[in-house]
């Protein structure tokens, strides 16, 4: 018997947690072939009684599929011996989760997270996108989704969603669960259910990154994420007027909190200024200046970009085709510009600072 047609066989294994093999998710440890006996260790944190049985039955089926004669002994590894942490948090096949948030509705926060999502797909990255705004999905529509529907899929005995796919992105909305005209009536602990549910019984492949579009304020959601998984960090949404630079403060705050400690990447200032399709060279600051700029001065970070407020990015969200896949236009630039600046604080934050813990519910 061969190690690699051994390794091929464990390959075609799914993960119940994760949806993905157990060889990338490096569950497979010390793996030992000697004539017809094959053994080795296999990770299982955090699954039941039932799917540990199910997938060690999976794994000798795999190998006797291919080696009929193969003697097949399996180490189940549980908690406590020897995990790595990487394989115990939720998602550990997604290298960074950012959150996009903003303290008040309005500013543009979906539109922002689709077009940081592709712009980032664009400098080649592989990317994901959740949609965690519960009470108004409106990510849908900016893809060119509405109306679709999630499939299930069985992995071991537990039903798993797989995304859907819209510019090369896998995403996930609730608007993709209700009616576009059903008003979403939920209380916390259901909100919180549907986001640990978008998280944990997706079926998200690897991505370097998890870009998360939060609703507005510091509610249930926005709690339960922190709780579930550790954010890389997050990027966060005003315009230039005072009151949204007011309320994106409490937002700032959240994150900061010596308990939640999510630290901010940079802030987005949306509709910067006006500019009419006929004189592309004018800058009306319609909602006044300089919001951006005092907000990562207070969120000691740094401002990521200005988009313009132009027709073209509204009718873009619209018709389900964001502005930065149009590459020519300067507001395609503008997200283009807040992508590599993402990139680049992304790469420093994982540099200069430890990776982020979930918060820990206080009793």
């Amino acid at each position: 018997m061969e190690m690699k047609q051994i390794l091929d066989a464990l390959g075609t294994v799914m993960d119940p947690k994760s949806g993905q093999n157990i060889i990338m998710m490096s569950m497979v440890k010390d793996l030992n072939v000697e004539g017809n006996n094959v053994s080795f260790s296999l990770l299982t944190a955090g699954l039941d009684a039932q799917g540990k049985s199910s997938l060690n039955f999976a794994c000798q089926a795999a190998i006797q599929k291919v080696y009929p004669q193969a003697n097949v002994h399996v180490h189940l590894v549980t908690q406590g011996e020897s995990i790595p942490a990487q394989q115990q948090r939720a998602l550990p096949h997604v290298k960074n989760i950012i959150a996009v948030a903003s303290g008040k509705g309005g500013v543009g926060k979906s539109t922002v997270s689709t077009n940081l999502a592709l712009g980032l797909k664009k400098l080649g990255a592989s990317v994901g996108l959740m949609d965690a705004d519960l009470y108004g999905p409106s990510i849908p529509t900016m893809l060119g989704l509405q109306g679709a529907r999630p499939k299930i899929e069985d992995v071991h005995g537990k039903p798993k969603i797989l995304p859907l796919e819209a510019h090369g992105i896998p995403v996930i909305s609730i608007g993709f669960i209700i009616e576009a005209e059903q008003a979403v009536v939920l209380r916390g602990p259901r909100l919180g259910g549907i986001i640990k549910q978008f998280i944990e019984d997706v079926i998200w492949p690897p991505l370097d990154f998890l870009i998360i579009d939060l609703p507005p304020g510091t509610g249930d959601i926005q709690l339960t994420l922190v709780q579930t998984v550790p954010l890389t960090g997050a990027v966060l949404v005003t315009t230039p007027q005072e009151v949204a630079v007011a309320d994106a403060v409490k937002a700032m705050n959240m994150f900061l909190l010596p308990s939640v400690d999510v630290p901010i990447l940079g802030v987005v200032e949306n509709m910067s200024w006006f500019t009419p399709k006929e004189l592309p060279n004018n800058k009306y600051h319609i909602f006044g200046e300089g919001g951006g700029k005092r907000m990562a001065k207070l969120s000691k970070s740094v401002l990521l970009g200005q988009v313009p407020l132009v027709q073209g990015i509204r009718e873009g969200g619209d018709k389900g085709s964001p502005i930065i896949l149009d590459g020519t236009s300067e507001s395609a630039k503008a997200f283009t510009t807040i992508a590599e600046q993402t990139l680049r604080q992304v790469a420093i934050r994982n540099e200069m600072k430890a990776p982020t813990t979930i918060v820990k519910m206080q009793s």
